[in-house]
């Protein structure tokens, strides 16, 4: 077994989560991974592994799809709603196509099935690694030099920027109001950013992904043996923010009891962990985020009044993307140039460009989703542009061919099963083709692009008749 520098280097601070129900395999990849150099857990099924993200965190987990208690699709659905960076690769020895395509829907990075070579694992948790340490690294930075790039070319956004400009330098708590998607995290890391404490720690949590008791111990942290798997002391990122600003997501979401909890931290700044007797003083300024009208809700008796005029000493509203029209280009142009290094490698950006009609159809949608829908429509139209011209149907927006019936498929005809299936072999057949005419037939690299394993795309491939002898460039 090689050591780390041996086979690696610069991953030492990679946290790998290996999760299987198999023992020998569990162990097996453990020692495998080992030699990458960084931080390797395992754990039995998807409850175990959940508790040890939410305690110690994760950057790349690799989980078995079919576990007892929780299953990897399971785990993937609330690892993305815990900690979204975080590379989620499904391991399965039940492979069929239609568990790819929902795993990778739902965020996975990857799709490997049983058996698979060691020097795949490898490689990929290799790569997988290096793209989310070199975005925290990133994140990072921005954070220590005056904020994450916020477009505001439209007068509606440049107002929210000169208040959290006029807000940032203060330690009064801010509450962030808007939709889904409008960019909450991103104002949040700018007051950071501009804040007086932009050197210290900035913690972020969602209150929606978590229960009451596992968000007390991730807020406030706990002691050895408070709860089952609590096989150490953790300070709670009330006291590792250190001065620092803890960004609370989704504070709508919270119990009335933990309303009260949260409540007597912001006006004693002493918090107790779990299974404690003992209270511990805190220093942060706390950044809170809903996408829910809080007004409207402690009014109804569903939201403390006392904890919301707490929270909303300044309150930043954000409009939605249909709403600021003059930022759509200019944000759709920094997200293109983001997908196609993330996606392609380093300097494809230059090869990427709209098409008149596409810059049409960017700013003559409603964007229900608003940036975060934008972003994933940009990194759609790299992965199925082959020649660089972006044009509408690349972005696969509502009207656009991407969601066309073909052959005839009269989908609203026929039963819902049968009309999903069939929308999803109109899309692997669209997908695979589109990532074969961009690979110009080399699988390994059509493979690459689609993030499944040269398996698996072949299989794809078998069952709509797709040969790569046509996409090869004569």
């Amino acid at each position: 077994m090689p050591t780390p520098r041996e086979h690696d280097s610069g991953l030492e601070g990679l946290r790998v989560l290996v999760v299987d129900d198999e023992e020998d395999i569990r162990l097996g990849l453990k020692k495998l991974l080992g030699s990458l150099g960084g931080q390797i857990r395992a754990a039995a099924d998807g409850e175990e592994a959940l508790r040890i993200v939410q305690t110690e965190g994760a950057d790349v987990i690799l989980t078995d799809l079919m576990m007892p208690r929780m299953g990897g699709q399971e785990l993937l659905v609330a690892v993305k709603e815990r900690s979204p960076e975080t590379a989620v690769v499904i391991l399965t020895g039940f492979g069929t196509i239609q568990a790819a395509v929902s795993s990778l829907h739902a965020g996975a990075a990857h799709f490997m099935i049983k058996p698979f070579e060691n020097a795949e694992v490898l490689s990929l948790v290799s790569r997988l690694g290096r793209q989310v340490l070199a975005q925290r690294a990133s994140m990072a930075d921005r954070d220590g030099g005056g904020g994450p790039d916020l477009v505001a070319e439209d007068p509606a956004m440049r107002e929210v920027l000169e208040l959290v400009h006029r807000v940032a330098p203060s330690p009064v708590p801010v509450l962030i109001e808007g939709a889904s998607g409008t960019g909450k995290e991103v104002i949040a890391r700018t007051v950071h950013a501009r804040s007086q404490v932009s050197d210290r720690p900035f913690q972020a949590v969602n209150a929606a992904a978590l229960p009451d008791t596992l968000l007390e111990s991730e807020l406030f942290g706990h002691v050895r043996g408070s709860f089952t798997g609590a096989d150490r002391d953790r300070k709670g990122i009330f006291r590792e923010a250190r001065g620092g600003s803890v960004f609370l997501d989704e504070v709508a979401s919270m119990s009335p009891s933990f309303q009260g909890k949260l409540l007597r931290v912001l006006q004693e700044k002493r918090v107790r962990p779990l299974g404690s007797s003992r209270d511990e003083p805190v220093d942060f300024r706390l950044i809170a985020a809903t996408n829910r009208d809080l007004e409207a809700m402690f009014r109804s008796g569903e939201f403390r009044e006392d904890l919301f005029y707490r929270l909303g000493v300044v309150r930043i509203r954000l409009p939605l993307l249909k709403d600021r029209p003059a930022d759509i280009l200019p944000i759709a142009m920094r997200f293109l140039s983001r997908a196609a290094e993330t996606c392609i490698g380093e300097g494809a950006a230059a090869r990427f460009h709209f098409s008149p009609a596409a810059v049409e159809a960017l700013e003559g949608h409603s964007w229900p989703g608003n940036v975060r829908e934008l972003e994933n429509a940009l990194y759609r139209a790299v992965i199925v542009c082959r020649d660089g011209k972006i044009q509408p149907h690349h972005l696969g927006l509502e009207g656009e061919p991407w969601s066309r019936r073909d052959e005839g498929d009269e989908t609203e005809e026929v039963p819902y099963a049968e009309g999903k299936q069939r929308a999803i072999e109109r899309f692997q057949r669209e997908f695979v083709r589109r990532a074969l005419e961009a690979a110009e037939g080399n699988i390994s690299r059509a493979a690459e692009r689609c993030g499944l394993t040269r398996a698996a795309l072949q299989r794809i491939m078998r069952q709509h008749g797709i040969e790569r002898e046509a996409f090869r460039n004569p």
